[in-house]
């Protein structure tokens, strides 16, 4: 298992840990699953919407409306969700678990003026699962907080093919992101920022 490059309360950050190429192949298999899942924007439970589209693959997708965050076995089309990637997969059993696989993959897509505010994930039912998030495209600013509400945050800029995986104390601490910085990578010729995360959920 390769070491992080930096441990920044908690999250562990392995700078670069996909190369062009398979950055490249994650991309075109994360594309699949949007021809079979198309992109959403969803609404949050106040009637406001959300900035970045998402998408999910695997047992569960991530979803969000008037009625609150939560798991849905099928995408609101009424569709299952596709399998999650082989290749997403991989990054799990090398930095998570060979025995547990993840219950979902969600993938948020970041168009110019997308962000996401400050938030854990906290909709699983067991907490010990880390959850492991991917970066591809444009640069994104990473803001870690703390445990709760508040207090002194610290940012780093995730760049396309970085890892974190967020478990052990900052399973769940808050973080968001807080801009992405357009023209910073050419995987994508339209721009934008791809991020998933892969969670256990039951």
């Amino acid at each position: 298992m390769p070491e992080p490059t930096i441990i920044l309360r908690g999250f562990h950050i392995f700078k670069g840990l996909l190369d062009s190429p398979a950055q490249a192949a994650l991309l075109e298999d994360l594309r699949d699953v949007v021809a079979r899942a198309p992109l959403l924007s969803p609404d949050t439970p106040y009637g406001k919407p959300m900035s970045v589209q998402m998408t999910s693959a695997g047992k569960y997708g991530w979803y969000s409306d008037h009625s609150g965050y939560r798991y849905a076995p099928v995408h609101p089309n009424g569709a299952p969700w596709p399998p999650i990637p082989a290749k997403a997969l991989s990054l799990w059993r090398e930095l998570v678990s060979a025995d547990r696989g993840p219950d979902c993959c969600l993938i948020n897509y970041y168009g110019e003026g997308a962000r996401m505010g400050l938030h854990r994930d906290s909709d699983e039912a067991d907490f010990n699962w880390p959850v492991l998030s991917v970066s591809l495209g444009n640069d994104g600013l990473f803001r870690i907080g703390n445990r709760t509400r508040g207090g002194k945050t610290e940012s780093i800029w995730l760049n396309s093919g970085d890892v974190v995986v967020m478990g052990g104390a900052a399973r769940l601490t808050y973080h968001g992101v807080d801009r992405i910085r357009f023209g910073t990578s050419k995987l994508m010729p339209k721009g934008g920022r791809i991020n998933l995360t892969l969670r256990v959920v039951d």
